[in-house]
């Protein structure tokens, strides 16, 4: 916990908004994005299937194939207690949503699915889009694979990642959202495996590259990388894209 509060703080000394860039394209992400103040209907639907989840006292077994909660080892979890430990949080939903909107991804990967809430929240964003969402345990798999099954091109997988992303290195996709094992080698393992579907314009987002020293440590490795054009540090996640005809650029935005 500490690890965390420091980080934040040099976080806010670092970090600055749209008037720091100079960027075309990193202030139109932040102005339009990022910052974009329209209350989309949307919204209420994001909203709506958080505060389901939050009042759910149905039981799971969970099982964690990472590093799991810091707030609770017990594996029989109530899936109240899983939406709000450890579900994504209502402003960063949202952010999804944007994202989604303003990207309009064709074809999304999804690292982690849980309880659906960042794939509930990407759907919304860009309808027509395909999204593979990926989960580790079986039992939160099935349960967000029966939540999900009224949205159309959603497909959740019960699979171990390091197993089924080998799979995918020949696949393309335009946004990846890496939300599952929390773990340095992990995180660099999957980052270099699915690096060969990534194309000019996608966008990876890692989240929590502040959780451990060691995520951090990743996070600045991938920000190193040679195929890495352009980062963006919020703090709880970072973004990663490729654009050749950007110049090589990491920005510290406060949201």
């Amino acid at each position: 916990m500490w690890y965390l509060i420091i980080q934040y703080f040099k976080f806010l000394l670092k970090s600055t908004n749209q008037h720091g860039v100079h960027s075309p394209f990193i202030y139109d992400l932040i102005t339009k994005c990022f910052y974009e103040k329209t209350d989309y209907p949307e919204y209420k639907d994001i909203q709506n299937y958080k505060s389901t989840l939050k009042n759910n006292d149905a039981i799971i077994s969970v099982e964690d194939l990472g590093p799991g909660s810091r707030k609770t080892k017990t594996h029989q979890r109530k899936v109240s207690q899983i939406a709000k430990i450890s579900g994504t949080n209502l402003s960063r939903s949202k952010l999804l949503f944007r994202l989604s909107k303003y990207f309009k991804p064709n074809q999304v990967l999804e690292l982690g699915t849980s309880l659906g809430i960042a794939t509930h929240a990407v759907h919304l964003g860009t309808p027509n889009c395909n999204i593979l969402s990926i989960e580790g345990c079986p039992n939160i798999s099935k349960f967000t694979c029966n939540r999900l099954k009224p949205l159309k091109n959603i497909t959740i997988e019960n699979a171990n990642f390091s197993e089924v992303l080998p799979n995918l290195s020949k696949h393309t996709f335009d946004l990846i959202f890496f939300d599952g094992n929390h773990q340095k080698e992990a995180t660099l393992n999957y980052f270099e495996t699915l690096l060969p579907t990534a194309h000019n314009n996608s966008v990876f987002i890692f989240d929590d590259i502040y959780w451990s020293k060691g995520m951090t440590e990743a996070w600045e490795t991938i920000k190193k990388h040679p195929k890495v054009s352009v980062t963006i540090d919020t703090f709880n996640w970072g973004f990663v894209f490729f654009r050749n005809e950007q110049a090589k650029e990491d920005f510290v935005i406060r949201l």
